[in-house]
């Protein structure tokens, strides 16, 4: 009997690499390399926080298994955070559940509405976890362009969707492109799934980080959204707490049973002692988020100031959010060679925008967000530098 040959799964050779751990590499093999690479914030966790990790366990029930979809103290705390600040009213329709971070509310939502071979649209360029997870689950990506700013071309979208389509995803605040979308393209895609009998995956993780007194707005606050809305959460970014990975989504009441079984299979339960240190955290509340942007603030205007100088072969779009500019370097290199060698012969990291789904010319991600100004300011020098020195 012939054996056959062991080899991975296909579906998941499919699925493109992590560039994180790519450019962490490139990184330690050139000391002294400053990041403007991975996209965390600088600071860690407010000390109620941490003090919350240290008192734990409370009881020995805190050894064992909690609920499936997160403790009843922190989910009251989400709930009372969404109404009063995006203005999303849980119960009836909808329900909150907690996630181990932002990426597994995301694989929760597409392994709950999705079946292999169904389409999932992304706006290009995209998050790259998304598109690795919607792969992951056997569905399809079908990317959809944004215009010269970043922001959603809701036609194209429209023109987009199939008989296999299940979900459109939007990210506002958008990774990697610091774009903010308006209400009114939230409200237009919301309202194209409802009449298309869609999903609207809707990821804010980075609410807290709007710049120029621009607003937020959550597709889930829109009157009779619920039933096919998916709002997604983090306190990875705005809490420092990328290492506890807590992060929340709300879901339609009808997607409960699937999600319970997704997280009871994956999870089991969210983490308990990283649960008690968000209900600490939470009640903390947006202030101790809200230091911390000023500073970004001044660091972005900095990053754009410095890479708008005449003569650099560069375009930098406006960027009102998060903590990233997705620049358009005019180069004849790939934004992968790009990345690279900014890294062996300039000692600064960039993401390539490869790796966001950007085929067209040469883009790369830029984030601000884990340094303090005077690194950040070196690491910008050397980026300039090494655009200038650009075949």
């Amino acid at each position: 009997m012939t054996l056959k040959a062991l080899s991975q799964s296909r579906r998941l050779a499919a699925v493109q690499s992590p560039i994180i751990p790519i450019v962490s590499r490139w990184i330690e093999e050139t000391p002294g390399t400053v990041s403007l690479g991975q996209g965390v914030v600088s600071y860690g966790p407010p000390d109620e926080a941490v003090n919350a990790a240290h008192a734990f366990p409370v009881h020995p029930g805190d050894h064992r298994y909690g609920a499936v979809g997160g403790e009843a103290t922190l989910i009251a705390l989400v709930e009372n955070k969404l109404r009063l600040e995006n203005g999303i009213e849980v119960r009836g329709a909808s329900r909150v559940v907690v996630t181990a971070g932002g990426n597994q509310a995301f694989m929760n939502a597409i392994l709950a509405v999705t079946d292999p071979g169904d389409e999932v649209i992304l706006q290009v360029p995209y998050y790259f976890n998304h598109e690795m997870a919607i792969e992951m689950a056997g569905a399809v990506v079908v990317p959809v362009r944004t215009d010269d700013a970043c922001q959603l071309d809701v036609a194209a979208i429209e023109a987009a969707i199939t008989a296999r389509t299940r979900a459109i995803v939007t990210v506002s605040p958008n990774n990697p492109t610091g774009a903010v979308y308006p209400e009114s393209a939230i409200r237009a895609v919301n309202d194209l799934c409802r009449t298309r009998g869609l999903f609207h995956i809707s990821d804010e993780v980075y609410e807290y980080f709007m710049y120029q007194q621009t607003p937020h707005f959550s597709a889930g606050a829109i009157a009779g959204a619920a039933p096919h809305t998916i709002s997604l959460f983090s306190l990875s970014k705005a809490y420092g707490m990328a290492s506890w990975r807590m992060g929340y989504m709300v879901i339609p009441e009808l997607l409960w049973e699937a999600v319970n079984k997704i997280q009871d299979t994956l999870l089991g339960c969210p983490p308990l002692v990283s649960q008690h240190a968000a209900v600490a955290a939470l009640r903390v509340g947006r202030s101790y988020c809200a230091g911390h942007v000023a500073r970004l603030d001044q660091m972005r205007t900095m990053m754009a100031e410095a890479l708008s100088a005449p003569g650099l072969p560069c375009v930098v779009p406006e960027a009102r959010g998060a903590f990233y500019y997705f620049i358009d370097v005019r180069t004849s290199l790939d934004s992968h060679t790009l990345a690279e060698r900014l890294i062996r012969k300039h000692r600064v990291a960039v993401i390539p925008g490869s790796a966001f789904g950007a085929s067209d010319g040469c883009r790369i991600r830029v984030s601000y967000g884990a340094l303090d100004a005077e690194t950040a300011a070196e690491g910008v020098s050397r980026l300039v530098g090494g655009l200038k020195d650009l075949p």
